[in-house]
C-alpha cells in the first residue's frame, strides 16, 4: 500500500481538548480512528482515549496482516470500546460511563470500509468532489431526513448538539456501516470532529483538501475552523489520507508499507496518559478475551432486539 497521512488537533476556545485521533497499519491494512469525547458527561477525553486504545489493541491482534472480515471487525471495534467504557466506570466507581463519538475506517486491498456512532464524520473525496459522507446520529439530522427541518437550519437549531447515539451510553450503540468502496489513486478519506465540519462549509472543505499537499491543506482547514469558531469554538480535529494505490506516487511524504516486516504494526495512537487510567494496572489493562465475551453477549442482545 502507498498512502499519505496527516493528522492534527487544535483546542479551539475550550478549556481542554476532548478529541482524539490516530491510525495503525500493517503491510496490508490501514485503520483510521477519530473520537470526540462528549463534554456534557464525565471525562469525555478519557472516553475518547480509551476508545482509540481499545481499537488499536484489537487491530494489532487481528490484522494478520489483513483483517479477515472487515464488516464484522468494525462491529467488534465499536462494541469492544463501548464495553471498555463501562468497565472503566465500574473500576473507578463512577455514576456514569464517560461517553464519546467515534468514526472508524479500515482500508485494505484497495477498498475502504467505515462505521460511526455520533456526529464525528467521514468524507470520501475524489478530485475535489464529495462522493460520500456519514450521516450524523443527531436529532437535527433526523429532522432533516424526515423533511421537518431545512439543511440550512442545521447549524442554528437549538438542538444541534443533541445526539441519540454514542459509545458509553446505558444502551448499546447503533453501528452504521457503509458498503465497501473501491479507491482510486488520488482519492482522499477525511475523518473529522464537528469542530471542523461545523465551522467550514462542505464545498470549501472539499476544494481546500484537494488543492495542495495533504499536510498543508489539512492544516489550513483546521486553522480556518478555529478562526471561524472564535471565542466559543469547539476542539477541531482531523485525520486524512490520500490513497496512492500500489505504485503511483502523488506526494513526497508517501508511506510504502511493502517494506514492513511480517507481523509489524505501526501506530500513532498514544498509550494511556490520564491520571485515572493506567493500562499497566491489571484491573485496568485491556483484556481482549473479556472483550470477545462482551461482543458475543452484545450480539445476542442485538439479535433479540431486532426480532421483537
Amino acid at each position: 500500500m502507498r498512502f499519505s497521512v496527516f493528522q492534527d488537533s487544535q483546542i479551539g476556545a475550550r478549556a481542554i481538548n476532548q478529541d482524539r485521533m490516530g491510525y495503525c497499519y500493517t503491510s496490508d491494512a490501514l485503520l483510521l480512528l477519530l473520537a470526540d469525547g462528549m463534554g456534557g458527561h464525565l471525562q469525555g477525553e478519557v472516553a475518547a482515549a480509551l476508545a482509540l486504545q481499545t481499537m488499536g489493541a484489537l487491530f494489532q491482534e487481528r490484522a494478520q496482516p489483513a483483517i479477515a472480515d472487515p464488516l464484522q471487525f468494525l462491529d467488534e471495534l465499536i462494541f469492544a470500546s463501548h464495553h471498555e467504557l463501562h468497565r472503566y466506570r465500574a473500576v473507578n466507581r463512577l455514576p456514569d460511563a464517560p461517553r464519546t463519538t467515534i468514526v472508524v475506517c479500515l482500508i485494505q486491498q484497495g477498498h475502504a470500509w467505515w462505521a460511526h456512532c455520533g456526529d464525528s464524520r467521514l468524507y470520501w473525496l475524489r478530485n475535489g468532489q464529495i462522493l460520500a459522507r456519514t450521516r450524523d446520529h443527531s436529532h437535527v439530522e433526523r429532522l432533516i431526513a424526515q423533511g421537518r427541518l431545512s439543511p440550512a437550519e442545521r447549524m442554528t437549531h437549538p438542538d444541534r448538539n443533541k445526539l441519540f447515539n454514542c459509545l458509553g451510553a446505558p444502551t448499546l450503540p447503533r453501528v452504521d456501516k457503509a458498503v465497501p468502496v473501491a479507491l482510486k489513486a488520488g482519492d482522499q478519506i477525511l475523518l473529522c470532529s464537528d469542530g471542523l465540519w461545523g465551522s467550514v462549509p462542505e464545498h470549501k472543505l472539499a476544494y481546500q483538501l484537494s488543492s495542495g499537499e495533504l499536510a498543508k491543506a489539512l492544516s489550513a482547514l483546521i486553522s480556518s475552523a478555529v478562526v471561524a469558531g472564535g471565542k466559543t469554538g469547539d476542539n477541531v480535529t482531523a485525520l486524512a489520507v490520500t490513497w496512492q494505490g500500489e505504485d503511483l506516487v502523488l506526494e513526497n511524504k508517501t508511506l510504502n508499507t511493502t517494506s514492513l516486516p511480517m507481523g509489524s504494526v505501526v501506530t500513532s495512537i498514544q498509550t494511556a496518559g490520564h491520571a485515572d487510567f493506567d493500562a499497566s494496572k491489571p484491573e485496568q489493562a485491556i483484556d481482549t478475551s473479556m472483550i470477545d465475551r462482551a461482543i458475543a453477549e452484545m450480539r445476542v442482545t442485538l439479535a433479540k432486539t431486532e426480532s421483537t
